[in-house]
C-alpha cells in the first residue's frame, strides 16, 4: 500500500490469508488511518475494483482476486507512537484459547483496529504480544466504548467458520449483553423487533436510527434489577445490526447510561461526576460451537468494576425495586 503523500493507484494480489475477507473488512484493515466513511465511499463509486469489475462492500475475496484502489492518502504514525501504545495495552485478558482460536476480554475504551484516528487496537496489540503468530484476525467488532467478549481466529479456516457462525445470527452463536439504563423497566422480558437504518452525519460519522425502510433487528431483554431511576437489563442478539442495543433501547426511551452517541447527554455529564465515566454496555456471555470441532463452548466475562462499583454505589443510595434471584452471578463471576 502507498504510504502518505504518494497519491497514485495500487494494486494487490489477494493471497491465501485475505482469502474469504470481506472486502470492506479487509480495506478497513489494510488501509490503516483511513476514515471508514471514506472507505465506504470509495467503494459505493465503483472506484475499487475486483478484477476490472465493480463490486459491493460484502464481497469475499478470492486467492487471486487483483485488487485496485484508487489514490488514498493514509496517515502515517510514527514508530514510536504505536510502541508507546503497544505497551500499555499489550496484556489483554484471555478467557479462552486453543490452537484455532481465542477469546479476549475487550477492555472498554480500547478499539478493535488502529486506524480512523485511533493509533492502536486491539489487534495491533495481540501481534505484538505474539510475533510468532502467522495469522491473527478478528472474528468480528465490539464498540470501542463496550467492554467484553471478543473472537479472534487463529488460522484462515476457523476465521470463516466464525464469520459464517456470525452471518447465522440466532442460528450461531447465543450473545448476551450487561446493560445499565436510565428509567424503570417493567417488563420480565421484551422482544424488541424495530428496523435500523445505517446513515453518515454531515462529519462523516456513522449512526443507526429505528426508520421503516431499515433492516430487520430483533433484541431480546430481560430485566435483573431496577431502582427508582435506573435499570440492569440482559439483551440478548437475534441479529447482529450496527448499534443496535444502543439504538433500540434508545428509541424505547431507555437511553444507555453514558452512552456518548445515543444517550441522556446531561445525564452522563452528572454519571462522571457520580463514578460511571463509560458507557454501561458490557458482552458478558457468549454461548457457541467450536469453529473447526462444533464443540459446544460457553464463555464468560465478569462485569467490569467500573460498572459493578457503580452499581454498588446505587445499592447504598437505593433500596433495589426488584432483583432477580441470581443477580449476583450475574455481577460477580461465572454464570
Amino acid at each position: 500500500m502507498n504510504s502518505a503523500g504518494n497519491y497514485s493507484v495500487s494494486h494487490l494480489v489477494i493471497d491465501d490469508e485475505a482469502q474469504g475477507q470481506r472486502l470492506d473488512n479487509f480495506l478497513i484493515r489494510h488501509c490503516k488511518g483511513v476514515p471508514k466513511s471514506h472507505l465506504y465511499r470509495i467503494l459505493r463509486s465503483g472506484e475499487v475494483r475486483v478484477n476490472s469489475r465493480r463490486v459491493d462492500a460484502t464481497y469475499r475475496l478470492c486467492a487471486g482476486d487483483n485488487l485496485r484502489i484508487p489514490p488514498i492518502r493514509l496517515a502515517e504514525r510514527s514508530q514510536n507512537e504505536v510502541e508507546e501504545a503497544a505497551k500499555q495495552r499489550v496484556d489483554l485478558p484471555i478467557i479462552y484459547e486453543d490452537e484455532a482460536m481465542l477469546v479476549i476480554d475487550k477492555p472498554e475504551g480500547v478499539a478493535v483496529h488502529g486506524g480512523s484516528g485511533v493509533s492502536f487496537g486491539v489487534i495491533e496489540a495481540l501481534r505484538r504480544q505474539r510475533p510468532l503468530a502467522k495469522f491473527l484476525e478478528l472474528a468480528h467488532r465490539l464498540d470501542r466504548e463496550t467492554s467484553g467478549i471478543l473472537l479472534v481466529g487463529k488460522k484462515r479456516l476457523a476465521l470463516t467458520a466464525l464469520h459464517d457462525m456470525f452471518r447465522e445470527h440466532g442460528a450461531g452463536a447465543d450473545k448476551r449483553y450487561l446493560v445499565l439504563v436510565k428509567g424503570r423497566w417493567m417488563n420480565a422480558t421484551q422482544h424488541v423487533k424495530l428496523p435500523l437504518y445505517k446513515y453518515l452525519t454531515e462529519g462523516g460519522e456513522r449512526r443507526v436510527m429505528v426508520r421503516e425502510d431499515g433492516k430487520a433487528s430483533h433484541t431480546v431483554f430481560r430485566l435483573l434489577a431496577r431502582w427508582p431511576e435506573m435499570s440492569l437489563l440482559e439483551a440478548q442478539l437475534k441479529t447482529g445490526r450496527t448499534h443496535q442495543i444502543r439504538v433500540h433501547l434508545a428509541h424505547l426511551g431507555f437511553p444507555i447510561l453514558g452512552d456518548e452517541k445515543y444517550g441522556d447527554f446531561g445525564l452522563n455529564r452528572n454519571l462522571k461526576r457520580d463514578g460511571l465515566k463509560r458507557m454501561a454496555l458490557h458482552a458478558w456471555r457468549m454461548a457457541f460451537r467450536h469453529p473447526l470441532t462444533a464443540v459446544p463452548l460457553e464463555c464468560v466475562a465478569p462485569l467490569p468494576e467500573s460498572i459493578a462499583g457503580y452499581i454498588a454505589a446505587v445499592d447504598r443510595g437505593n433500596a433495589r425495586e426488584f432483583s432477580a434471584d441470581n443477580l449476583e452471578q450475574y455481577l460477580r463471576k461465572d454464570f
